[in-house]
């Protein structure tokens, strides 16, 4: 098989033992067909040297790349909307293999991580509709071709975006047809592969502490510090969880700043890394509106674009809890509160850098840095759906040096007015960061956004005429934005 000599296997999830995951079996496909290969993902892990044949055998009917164990299933519960519920695991999807990531010299610099440590991080690579499971619940255990397609559009632009993210691996469609109550069926199915720093949730510890199980948590918590968080100390269970705060407060800070709704915030769906993923109702904001939900099922707005910080603390608390289960003496109680009590701080801050980034602007300093922050929003909010969210980002990229791209364009006329002059100014103390980029083409182009109207008729193309050509134009005009703010 030929995997690069950077292929480095190294399944240590498997090494918990039964009580943390199931052996299963993939469904049996019939005929398979190649959606979408991620060549540039698959490099960082040594498997771009596969062939489309071996591509479809490996991630789409699943044979054990060399050095895995096979598939795994891995038990977890979780609060949905928050309603606790014990009965979950991978009900479509399991954990296909585990590998180190090694930057390539064919990568471009924008791919490599900022650390000779990151560059060796431990990746899963976890599956989407690739079977049931003992935890599918009567499910079917399969995703739609749909479903898929939309993973990999969220994830591509969200990296775009500076988002932490996983990115989508591989997308094949399966020759079967599936019945959904929510869109028209039969509808067609695929499997998906997506690369992930880490599949351990907040609801993994969550069901060992729901058994009662503080030497599952211990082993829990060893496993996370040794493969996610080297710098916390052995056994210390208020720095696990501080860094955890900081990790996801950093995620939610990028999900506003990116103007993204992940729509379904349950403690399944974070993980110990604070990189998003599993993209079901996600939306981008057509506009600033802090109301804005993705999930037509979230009728209360739980988990509303400005909630989600609310969201994220709120299941960081139940994670809390669970650590508390392994030393209840009064010291480390509040060890554990002040490391919660951290995330505000830190996602003021984390928010402050995100936006800095979208702007590409260098900071000035936390009250200027601030004043930015506010001033942004306040346009935004101004500019209702006339401005948009995405389009300031991309008209003031590089700051004050974009006035004439910004104010010669086709928003020039929206940027007046009080909000507007409070804005500029407060960009003009800034100066621009790494100003080449501003030199990209991309910035000639329109903003690259990704709203639901392009999603569906991306997807209308395909379901009516197998025509993957607009899919595949998108991802590759959200590549080059991804390379021009890298």
């Amino acid at each position: 098989m030929p995997v690069s000599d950077t292929y480095r296997p190294d399944p240590r999830f498997a090494l918990l033992g039964p009580e943390f995951g199931d052996a299963v079996a993939p469904a049996p496909f019939g005929e398979l067909k190649l959606r979408f290969r991620n060549d540039r993902a698959a490099a960082t892990v040594g498997l771009d040297a596969l062939g489309d044949a071996e591509w479809i055998d490996h991630f789409g009917r699943f044979s054990p790349l060399p050095g895995q164990p096979g598939p795994i299933a891995m038990r977890y519960h979780g609060h949905q909307f928050r309603n606790y519920n014990p009965d979950l695991g991978d009900g479509r999807g399991f954990l296909a293999a585990q590998i180190r990531e090694t930057p390539t010299r064919a990568q471009a610099p924008s791919d490599r991580v900022a650390s000779d440590s990151a560059q060796e991080r431990l990746l899963d690579l976890g599956t989407k509709g690739s079977g049931t499971t003992p935890w599918s619940r009567g499910g079917d255990g399969r995703l739609t071709l749909k479903g898929g397609v939309r993973e990999v559009l969220a994830a591509a632009m969200l990296e775009a975006r500076g988002v932490p993210t996983s990115r989508a691996l591989s997308l094949i469609e399966t020759d079967e047809h599936l019945e959904r109550h929510d869109e028209p069926s039969p509808t067609r199915a695929a499997v998906l592969v997506r690369l992930s720093h880490s599949h351990i949730r907040l609801g993994t510890f969550q069901r060992a502490a729901f058994h009662r199980r503080t030497d599952q948590i211990e082993v829990l918590m060893e496993h996370v510090r040794t493969l996610y968080h080297p710098e916390v100390t052995a056994g210390e269970a208020a720095d696990l969880l501080r860094a955890v705060v900081a990790a996801n407060a950093r995620l939610a800070a990028a999900w506003v700043a990116a103007g993204f709704v992940h729509g379904v915030l349950n403690t399944d769906n974070l993980n110990v890394t604070g990189e998003s993923f599993d993209y079901g109702p996600w939306r981008f904001l057509p506009a600033y509106d802090p109301a804005f939900t993705a999930a037509y099922f979230d009728q209360t707005g739980l988990y509303a674009f400005a909630r989600q910080p609310e969201a994220v603390f709120w299941n960081l608390t139940q994670f809390a809890g669970c650590l508390k289960l392994v030393g209840d003496a009064p010291d480390r109680v509040q060890a554990l509160t002040d490391a919660l009590n951290g995330f505000g701080p830190a996602y003021i801050a984390e928010l402050r850098a995100a936006f800095l980034r979208r702007l590409g602007v260098r900071s000035l300093g936390e009250a200027a840095d601030q004043r930015l922050v506010d001033t942004t929003l306040s346009l935004l909010r101004d500019g209702g759906e006339a401005l948009g969210w995405e389009p300031l980002f991309h008209d003031w990229f590089g700051g004050f040096a974009s006035s004439a791209r910004a104010l010669g364009g086709p928003r020039g006329r929206l940027y007046q007015g009080e909000a507007f002059d409070a804005f500029r100014f407060s960009l003009f103390e800034h100066e621009p960061d790494r100003p080449e980029r501003l030199e990209a083409a991309v910035f000639a182009a329109p903003p690259e956004d990704m709203l639901i109207d392009e999603v569906e008729a991306i997807w209308s193309a395909i379901d009516t005429a197998d025509d993957w050509s607009p899919f595949h134009k998108k991802l590759a005009r959200i590549d080059a934005v991804r390379r021009a703010l890298a």
